[in-house]
């Protein structure tokens, strides 16, 4: 048979991604404070999340398929860990300085099942693969900043005085 192994992703963002609102939420926030448009969140935004560029995410794949043959049959955590975990709130604070934006934030009830806080146990991962995230989030946050800037509001001048 086919040797295949589990990666369990967290929350993964960078270029090339779509950004809704349930998935892909980084590229979400940016998009919506680089087009003007309100955020919404759910609850108070002191939930935590362990966010993982995608260049990162990228390595893990790699590392456990170079080594897939001892591997296989495995599951392993994917996600930023601790040094990557960020509020909400912080996040949006950090857009808001990344990128001068005025955002306008509107508060909804808590969703059922969401998790006040979430960050990946990678160390499995980390030490059958010797793995671990280099990016940190604000530089990785920057990156897909500058991203969608390129690629998806290039039409938009209005957006290109933020973000260098």
């Amino acid at each position: 048979g086919l040797p295949t192994a589990v990666l369990r992703m967290s929350c993964i963002y960078g270029p090339r991604q779509f950004g809704t609102e349930d998935q892909g939420w980084v590229a979400h926030f940016l998009l919506s404070a680089l087009s003007g448009q309100p955020i919404t969140i759910y609850g108070d935004g002191r939930q935590v999340r362990d966010i993982l560029h995608v260049s990162d995410a990228v390595a893990a794949y790699r590392g456990l398929l170079a080594r897939i043959e001892d591997l296989k049959g495995q599951a392993f955590n994917l996600g930023g860990g601790p040094r990557n975990a960020v509020s909400l709130r912080v996040l949006l604070a950090e857009i808001v300085d990344m990128t001068g934006s005025n955002i306008t934030i509107r508060h909804d009830h808590e969703r059922t099942g969401d998790q006040p806080y979430f960050v990946a146990d990678t160390r499995k991962l980390q030490a059958a693969t010797g793995w671990q995230a280099h990016v940190p989030w604000r530089e990785g946050v920057c990156d897909l900043a500058s991203w969608l800037l390129r690629h998806r509001l290039q039409s938009r001048p209005e957006a290109t005085r933020y973000v260098a």
